[in-house]
């Protein structure tokens, strides 16, 4: 007959059975972009836009937000893009931005997850504006350029900021009425100049964040913005030489370049 051996069972110091060892049992993580902030998505779509803003603003910023701003961080971390100018944090509050310009678009009754769309939605925008900035520096990158930008930073060094942007508001606002004639674009036009006016004051100071600003004032398309700031640009670059030329505004309120 054959004797079976017996496991000894291994006792601690205190004699007590020995455990086995093993994998550590899984903590129950909060995932930071779920079903709620999904939720959260269709009812601020649901939500009318002219007479229901301050519920989307609430929604927005208590339950999406957040999820936003980590879902952007860890697609710039994961995928390193370089061939950006600027920090870490104006990247990622362009990224947000351009999210939520593009929240209005995602239909949940299609079947996809709300963090898989805008997973895609931002990584989509970063390799779009990486590889813009890539072949912008490819194209630029010769000593005649340099030394033009090396001269136009010098200049622009001698602006009184503070006080060319007093002048410039004050010649914006006398002949914003002759330079648009579509009260729409008009609109656009003092939306811009109101936020110069309280430029210290905005936190996040980017086009993306600022376009969202303007398009929650005035309720227009982005692309009629677009086109009210390309006109101003022409006026802007003008008062700038001819502040750097006479250290004043010296056009008077009812002149034109044009």
């Amino acid at each position: 007959m054959v004797k079976k051996k017996v496991k000894e069972t291994k006792l601690t110091k205190a004699g007590k059975p020995r455990k086995k060892p093993g994998r550590k049992p899984k903590k129950n993580r909060k995932v930071y972009f779920g079903m709620e902030v999904q939720d959260a998505i269709v009812r601020y779509n649901a939500l009318d836009q002219q007479t229901q803003q301050n519920k989307r603003n609430k929604i927005y910023q208590e339950e999406i937000h957040k999820a936003f701003d980590k879902l952007s961080e860890n697609i710039i971390n994961t995928y390193k893009f370089t061939y950006f100018d600027y920090g870490f944090e104006e990247i990622k509050c362009e990224v947000v931005s351009f999210m939520v310009m593009n929240m209005h678009k995602y239909d949940h009754t299609k079947g996809s997850k709300a963090f898989s769309y805008f997973s895609v939605v931002a990584k989509n925008y970063l390799i779009l504006h990486n590889n813009n900035n890539y072949k912008k520096l490819k194209s630029h990158n010769t000593i005649d350029v340099l030394d033009r930008e090396k001269r136009n930073i010098g200049s622009y060094d001698k602006l009184d900021l503070k006080n060319f942007t007093e002048e410039a508001i004050e010649y914006f606002e006398a002949n914003l009425p002759s330079i648009f004639k579509k009260q729409r674009d008009l609109n656009i036009a003092y939306s811009i100049i109101d936020l110069m006016k309280k430029v210290d004051e905005i936190e996040n100071f980017n086009k993306k964040s600022l376009y969202i600003l303007i398009r929650e004032m005035t309720d227009v398309n982005t692309s009629h913005i677009t086109s009210v700031v390309n006109v101003l640009k022409k006026y802007y670059k003008k008062l700038v030489n001819e502040y750097y030329e006479y250290g004043t505004i010296k056009t008077d309120k009812s002149g034109s370049f044009f």
